[in-house]
């Protein structure tokens, strides 16, 4: 499970990179940013619900 979290937190950077990338390539003309932040958000959402059920599995806990 950890594994998968790391995984989904490079996914986001890059997709935020992929994003600044497009930006600056672009100069604002295309949709190409626009894509890359909705599958940012996407993933994100994707991460969060994935933690939130992994606490409510019981297969995540917290070491306090």
């Amino acid at each position: 499970m950890k594994f998968v979290v790391i995984l989904f937190l490079l996914l986001i950077v890059a997709s935020l990179g992929s994003a600044l990338f497009f930006l600056m390539r672009d100069k604002g003309s295309g949709t190409r940013t626009v894509k890359a932040l909705t599958l940012r958000v996407g993933l994100s959402l994707a991460l969060f619900l994935m933690l939130m059920g992994g606490f409510a599995s019981g297969l995540l806990t917290t070491n306090l």
